[in-house]
């Protein structure tokens, strides 16, 4: 997950995932739009890249999911491009928000 509020400035954060194969990625694309539904989050704005599934974008406002397949996130190097953004521990923010819950 990048930090890219400031460099950007129409999203707040990036979320970058790979899966192995077309079928794995629209899995996760799936299953982060029903983790998000199923915890009362933001609905999807927007979809691209879905039918081809090597790199499919998903915007949800606040923050924009990358999914790519291995070989298309190596050949574009998303977090290399986005360098100068800060990378979020998201594991541990995971772990802050249940310990509040």
């Amino acid at each position: 997950m990048l930090d890219v509020g400031d460099l950007l400035g129409i999203t707040d954060y990036f979320v970058v995932s790979a899966g192995r194969n077309d079928r794995q990625v629209r899995a996760i694309v799936d299953e982060v739009a029903r983790q998000l539904a199923s915890a009362g989050g933001t609905s999807t704005r927007r979809v691209e890249g879905l039918a081809a599934a090597e790199w499919v974008l998903v915007d949800y406002g606040s923050f924009v999911v990358h999914v790519f397949d291995v070989e298309t996130r190596e050949r574009f190097g998303l977090e290399r491009l986005w360098s100068d953004a800060a990378a979020v521990d998201w594991q541990g923010e995971l772990g802050r928000v249940a310990a509040d819950s």
